[in-house]
């Protein structure tokens, strides 16, 4: 092709039609102008700054341990997560309930629940392996760390909230819409090659969204 070929690949690839590229740093703007804001809004330069690119339907992003609408933990501590996980990246140790005050519904409950995001490939088989939907990959992507010891969540960051909600770290860049529709939920209520799935719900009521619809058909 030569230089000159290459050269016009570039030209036809530039202007406002063919640009992919956005503007993001970090979210550092767009959390320096909430915090001047007395309102909460956020300027549209403050947003362009930090554009985010739309994200798949199924991203696997970070993920949550999830409660049931009572409170209670979805978690019992099978370690069935940490025994599919290819990379090795969750460490899970389980232990007996209070029959008095459990944490959870079954005989146990999860006591140590570690990620390590050195090593996570966001496979998603950790999500498939939950016998009760405890665990579940939002859509948040934008999160870094300046020491290693960030990159290990525990129980206490990666467990919702009383609302429900994941727990919001200073390092990550939440964004509306980012906790919702996880991948886990697309993949349990699936068709999963039977028809006869289609439109029926396959996931347990979690804390702060309730029972969520089936996935919607192709027809």
């Amino acid at each position: 092709m030569g230089y000159f070929g290459g050269f016009l690949i570039t030209a036809r690839q530039r202007g406002g039609k063919n640009q992919v590229t956005t503007q993001y740093s970090g979210g550092r703007v767009r959390r320096r102008a909430l915090k001047k804001s007395k309102t909460g809004d956020v300027s549209k330069r403050a947003e362009l700054m930090d554009e985010k690119i739309p994200k798949p339907e199924r991203l696997h992003g970070r993920h949550v341990l999830n409660r049931y609408e009572d409170g209670m933990e979805k978690c019992i501590g099978c370690e069935l997560c940490a025994a599919v996980c290819p990379a090795k990246c969750i460490h899970v140790r389980g232990a007996d309930n209070n029959p008095e005050n459990p944490t959870s519904p079954g005989e146990r409950f999860g006591w140590i629940y570690e990620i390590n995001y050195l090593r996570c490939i966001h496979c998603d088989l950790c999500v498939e392996a939950c016998p009760t939907e405890a665990i579940t990959e939002s859509k948040l992507f934008e999160f870094s760390f300046t020491n290693r010891q960030d990159a290990i969540y525990t129980k206490a960051e990666l467990l919702v909230g009383d609302d429900g909600k994941p727990q919001h770290l200073p390092w990550e860049d939440w964004r509306p819409g980012e906790d919702v529709n996880t991948s886990a939920w697309m993949r349990a209520t699936a068709p999963s090659g039977d028809a006869s799935f289609n439109g029926v719900v396959g996931w347990s009521g979690e804390l702060g969204y309730g029972v969520r619809a089936p996935e919607k058909s192709d027809d």
